[in-house]
């Protein structure tokens, strides 16, 4: 009898359960939310600010350059004859990396450079985007906007937050 009974409950419990209707969950629609809008605006300021800031600096320093789609300028010092970068390819490469104002931070010599596959990550996006518009045995400055780098707080080590970074590259092989 207690088994019949035990049996009768869980069989009304699976049925009130099964009866339920999930609760609706409302979803706001996009752009209803004032302070997502604030900081969407806020951020694309300051994105304005740093290509302004960049394009003033390579007026002031006379070097012309070519911005990508991104935000990321790129001055090209010799155009390489090798082979161009692409996906998946190894590069291997020297840099320095400084701050707008000159300060080191960053650096990779040609003893001892710096390899990556490209999209695989490990290097600033900037870097990695600018590598690609090169070819082996290219030498160019990538001036690179916070949001190409190390955005809003930096590396916490040698590059502040919201700083726009110079990378001289040489492009020693690409495999």
């Amino acid at each position: 009898m207690i088994r019949v009974l035990q049996d009768t409950v869980v069989v009304l419990f699976a049925l009130m359960i099964s009866a339920c209707d999930p609760p609706v969950q409302e979803q706001k629609e996009r752009g209803d939310d004032p302070v997502s809008e604030q900081f969407i605006r806020a951020n694309q300021y300051m994105q304005q600010r740093h290509q302004d800031h960049i394009a003033a600096f390579l007026e002031r320093v006379g070097w012309k350059a070519e911005v990508t789609p991104s935000g990321l300028w790129i001055v090209v010092e010799q155009p390489g004859e090798g082979k161009r970068i692409g996906e998946n390819n190894r590069v291997t490469y020297a840099f320095e990396s400084t701050l707008l104002d000159g300060t080191p931070c960053y650096s990779a010599s040609i003893q001892n450079p710096k390899e990556i596959t490209i999209g695989k990550g490990g290097v600033e996006s900037g870097v990695e985007q600018g590598l690609q518009k090169l070819s082996e045995g290219a030498v160019a400055l990538f001036l690179i906007p916070p949001h190409l780098a190390h955005g809003n707080f930096g590396d916490r080590e040698k590059i502040p937050g919201n700083s726009v970074l110079i990378y001289r590259v040489q492009v020693l092989k690409v495999e």
